[in-house]
């Protein structure tokens, strides 16, 4: 069956997907959805993803979006993916079901909503909320003290002390790479204080490179071009 995989790479989910399956060899049609030109709302796109937002597949019959669903059948539905990315033992599986669940309440909702009116509010012609920024950010911290102290821990490379990333490590460092888009002083600022976080970035960078930078190269073009417009 053909896989279409729906995405901008502006967006961290899209990008997690793309990712995993450059990262497993998974043979793909990249479909372009732009956001700043409002592709997400056409009603051809909503066909797919009634939500209008992105990441969303299409495997066969299969309509599918919310990039940890997608994550997680991608992963049990090719047979050649290794098990690591999405263990079939039961209890391991619900601990990376676990970190998914908090990242979308905590890394994620921090994360995005600081992004949104820090840098991308310029691009969508909107006024940044500067308000709503700050409660962001105190979100964002706490929720990279989490992960610093809790989801990384024991001896292992990646979250919950595994050898090998899973799709939970895809997912959360496509997230926390989201904040490149920040001023260095900021990204600095932000994530200087969780030497943790900053050598597991760079563990799922080389357990998942060339396809890493490629894949997040999206982030420094839009960086770039959003300074000329200062």
């Amino acid at each position: 069956m053909e896989l279409k995989v729906y995405a901008d790479r502006v967006s961290d989910p899209s990008r997690g997907v793309i990712l995993f399956c450059k990262v497993n060899g998974i043979e793909f049609e990249e479909v372009a959805v732009n956001l700043f030109k409002g592709e997400h709302r056409t009603q051809e796109y909503k066909e797919i993803n009634p939500m209008a937002q992105v990441p969303a597949i299409m495997h066969g019959s299969l309509k599918l979006f919310e990039s940890h669903a997608i994550l997680s059948y991608l992963a049990c539905a090719f047979s050649e993916i290794p098990n690591h990315w999405y263990p079939a033992d039961l209890s391991k599986r619900a601990q990376i079901q676990s970190v998914l669940d908090w990242h979308h309440s905590n890394l994620r909702r921090g994360g995005v909503v600081l992004i949104r009116n820090i840098v991308l509010s310029r691009a969508f012609g909107d006024p940044p909320n500067l308000i709503a920024a700050a409660e962001a950010e105190k979100i964002l911290i706490s929720s990279l003290s989490t992960l610093e102290s809790f989801w990384l821990k024991g001896n292992g490379t990646f979250l919950l002390g595994n050898p090998s990333p899973s799709i939970a490590d895809i997912s959360l460092v496509c997230q926390i790479m989201q904040l490149q888009l920040l001023d260095k002083k900021d990204y600095d600022r932000l994530l200087e204080p969780h030497k943790n976080v900053l050598e597991w970035i760079e563990n799922v960078k080389n357990a998942t490179k060339p396809h890493f930078d490629e894949v997040h190269k999206i982030l420094f073009e839009v960086k770039a071009s959003l300074q000329k417009q200062q």
